[in-house]
């Protein structure tokens, strides 16, 4: 029996994480079932479970998966020596949003507002989420440091106080954008810019 790579495992894992955000997008979280996963991915039902044990599982992949695209966009953000000014990072936050919801395989977003109404009652799923939002937001921790130091936000203020509100404005986006829908990125940044303008 011929070995199976690890570039076959990372692509099947993909490819039921993929099906899996279509049924959720489709139906909710709630309505979605295994079965539909598992019909959903083409694969047999030894496979999915081969993989992911509940659909907690499948969820908090998706969420993992959704959420590692901000990990990178941080990197880049932060990779940067010039000054950053919080609201640049939150610009560019918002971009990035709207870039992984418009990415083929569905809205992403939809599942992320999904999985924050399911996070409260899922130990696995708050888990993932507090995890990734924690990062997200030591991310903007590092920003508003750098800022404070550029003397572009006051330094009296805990750094970790202005990424909290930092943080908070990245679902209010999300929350307009999906459930009000007359928010738009240029919209969010003008209304942004009004408010943090120096």
């Amino acid at each position: 029996m011929p070995k199976v790579t690890e570039e076959h495992r990372l692509a099947r894992r993909a490819q039921i994480v993929a099906a899996a955000r279509t049924c959720v997008i489709d139906e909710g979280f709630h309505k979605t079932t295994m079965a539909d996963v598992i019909r959903e991915s083409g694969l047999s039902a030894g496979a999915v479970y081969g993989y992911f044990r509940s659909k907690e599982e499948i969820v908090a992949a998706i969420a993992e998966d959704a959420l590692s695209s901000v990990d990178e966009l941080f990197e880049k953000i932060l990779a940067t020596e010039q000054p950053l000014t919080p609201l640049a990072a939150l610009e560019a936050t918002i971009e990035h949003v709207v870039v992984i919801a418009q990415r083929p395989g569905g809205d992403v977003t939809r599942v992320a507002v999904q999985a924050w109404s399911e996070a409260l009652r899922n130990d696995a799923i708050r888990e993932v989420a507090r995890g990734k939002y924690c990062g997200l937001r030591n991310g903007f921790l590092e920003i508003a440091r750098r800022a404070q130091a550029d003397g572009t936000v006051d330094a009296d203020v805990p750094p970790e106080d202005v990424a909290a509100v930092m943080f908070g404005m990245i679902p209010g986006f999300v929350l307009q954008r999906l459930l009000i829908g007359d928010v738009s990125p240029a919209t969010y940044k003008a209304g942004l810019r009004a408010l943090l303008r120096p």
